[in-house]
C-alpha cells in the first residue's frame, strides 16, 4: 500500500511539473534551442508580471454585463487573479491589472499555499525554474539572427505600447539582442528629478509600481505576506542589519514588470557607495500573487546588497546608511551595475545598474534616524494593498532627520 502510494505520488509530481513547464516556457526545457527563434515572438504566457499600463480585455465579459466589471474585478483580486494599481496624479483611478489565465493557475500552484504545501515542495520544481531562467537569459542574449532579434523587439514595443521617442536608441534594428533592448538607455531628460538641488528628497529609483511603509510590522500586515520576512533575511547580513536597521526602520517596495524601463538609479544622494553583498538564492516570481503568498518570496531570491552612505543634510553631517536590495526573478538571471562601485560618490537619479530580462523588484531599507516621510498618496494606497505606479526621479518621501 505504502510502495502504491508513493508511486502515485510520483507520477502526480511528474504530470504536475509537466504542466508547470509548459506554463514558464516555450516548450519542454530539454527540447527548445538556446537561440532565438523567429515566429515565437509573443510576450505574454512567458511575462511572469502583468501587461502594465495598457487596457485589456476582459475574457469573462462575454458572460456578464458590462456594468459587472469593477464587481468582477475585485473578485478576480480577492482570488489571486489579478491586481490593482494606482496611477499617481489620478485621484480614484486604478487599473486591474490581468495575466494570462495559464499563467495565473501556474503561479496559484506555486505560491497560494506555504512552500511545505505547494508546488515549490519539490526539488525539481526550484530546479525546473533556475534551468528555464537561465537559458531564457541565454536566448535573449543570442544575436546569431538579427530579424528573430528584430522581430522580437518590435513585437514587445506593440504588446507594451513602448514609447520608443524617449530612447536614446529609438531604431529597434540598432540592438545586436532582445537583452540589449530591454534594459534599454533613455535619452537624457526623459526622467526629470524631482527637486535635484533638495538632498533630503528620496525619490523612485525605477520605473514601477511602488508600496511603501513605515517599518517591517506595516509591510507583512499590507503586503509581505511570507511567513519570517524579516531585515536580516533580506539583506543577508545579520551583523549590519543589527547594527544599521533596526525595530523602526522603513521600507520602500519597487516592483518592475517587464513593460518597464528596467535600469535603475540611486533613490537618494548625495552618496558614497559601500560595499555590495551577492547572495545565491532560487528565481521566484516577484508578482503580488507570490509577494501576498505565505513564504518569504524576497529573502529566498537571487538578490544583492549595496549599501549606500547618504548626507541627507550635505556634506559634513551625519551619514545614514540605506540597504539598497536589487532581487532577481523568474526569468531574470541577470543583475547588473554600472555606477555603484565601492568608495564612488553618486547624486540622487545617477543611474546604478540593471536587470536583464523579465519582472523584479528592487527593496530600499532606511533606518529610523532617516526619519523618512512618504508622500501620503503612497502610504494610503499602500495600507490598502494596492501598488501605486511611479517613474525613475519621482518624489516619494522626504527625510527630516
Amino acid at each position: 500500500m505504502a510502495s502504491g502510494q508513493h508511486a502515485a505520488e510520483g507520477a502526480e509530481h511528474e504530470a504536475l511539473a509537466l504542466v508547470l513547464e509548459h506554463l514558464v516556457s516555450a516548450g519542454p526545457v530539454h527540447k527548445t534551442p538556446d537561440k532565438l527563434q523567429p515566429g515565437t515572438s509573443d510576450h505574454n504566457a512567458i511575462t511572469p508580471a502583468p501587461i502594465s499600463v495598457q487596457g485589456h480585455t476582459h475574457w469573462w465579459g462575454r458572460f456578464f454585463p458590462g456594468h459587472m466589471e469593477s464587481t468582477l474585478d475585485r473578485l478576480f483580486a480577492a482570488h489571486h487573479m489579478g491586481n490593482y494599481v494606482a496611477v499617481r496624479g489620478q485621484p480614484g483611478k486604478r487599473i486591474f491589472e490581468s495575466m494570462p489565465i495559464y499563467v495565473r493557475v501556474g503561479m496559484h500552484l506555486l505560491f497560494y499555499k506555504s512552500k511545505e504545501q505547494s508546488f515549490l515542495r519539490y526539488k525539481s520544481v526550484e530546479e525546473l525554474l533556475q534551468t528555464v531562467s537561465v537559458r531564457q537569459g541565454k536566448v535573449y542574449d543570442d544575436e546569431s539572427d538579427p530579424q528573430a532579434v528584430l522581430e522580437h523587439i518590435q513585437k514587445f514595443i506593440a504588446t507594451y505600447s513602448i514609447d520608443t521617442a524617449e530612447l536614446l536608441q529609438p531604431d529597434p534594428s540598432k540592438y545586436p539582442n532582445f537583452n540589449s533592448f530591454f534594459f534599454r538607455k533613455l535619452r537624457p531628460g526623459a526622467r526629470p528629478i524631482a527637486e535635484p538641488d533638495n538632498a533630503s528628497i528620496v525619490s523612485s529609483c525605477a520605473d514601477c509600481r511602488l508600496t511603501v511603509f513605515d517599518n517591517v510590522a506595516a509591510s507583512t500586515k499590507y503586503w509581505i505576506k511570507g511567513d519570517g520576512f524579516t531585515i536580516n533575511r533580506l539583506i543577508g547580513d545579520t551583523n549590519l542589519a543589527d547594527r544599521s536597521f533596526p525595530p523602526g526602520s522603513s521600507l520602500a517596495i519597487f516592483r518592475l514588470a517587464p513593460a518597464d524601463y528596467h535600469r535603475y538609479h540611486h533613490p537618494v544622494g548625495p552618496t558614497v557607495c559601500g560595499p555590495t553583498r551577492h547572495i545565491s538564492g532560487e528565481y521566484f516570481t516577484v508578482n503580488p500573487q507570490a509577494v501576498n503568498a505565505n513564504f518569504d518570496v524576497f529573502s529566498s531570491n537571487r538578490r544583492d546588497t549595496l549599501l549606500l552612505n547618504w548626507t541627507p543634510k550635505g556634506a559634513g553631517t551625519p551619514v545614514i546608511p540605506v540597504a539598497f536590495v536589487a532581487i532577481g526573478a523568474m526569468l531574470v538571471g541577470s543583475i547588473g551595475w554600472t555606477n555603484a562601485n565601492q568608495g564612488t560618490s553618486v547624486q540622487r537619479g545617477d543611474e546604478s545598474g540593471y536587470f536583464a530580462y523579465g519582472g523584479s523588484t528592487i527593496v530600499c531599507v532606511f533606518p529610523p534616524e532617516a526619519k523618512v516621510q512618504w508622500d501620503l498618496d503612497l502610504k494610503d494606497n499602500s495600507a490598502n494593498g494596492i501598488e501605486t505606479m511611479v517613474r525613475v526621479g519621482d518624489r516619494i518621501g522626504v527625510s527630516n532627520a
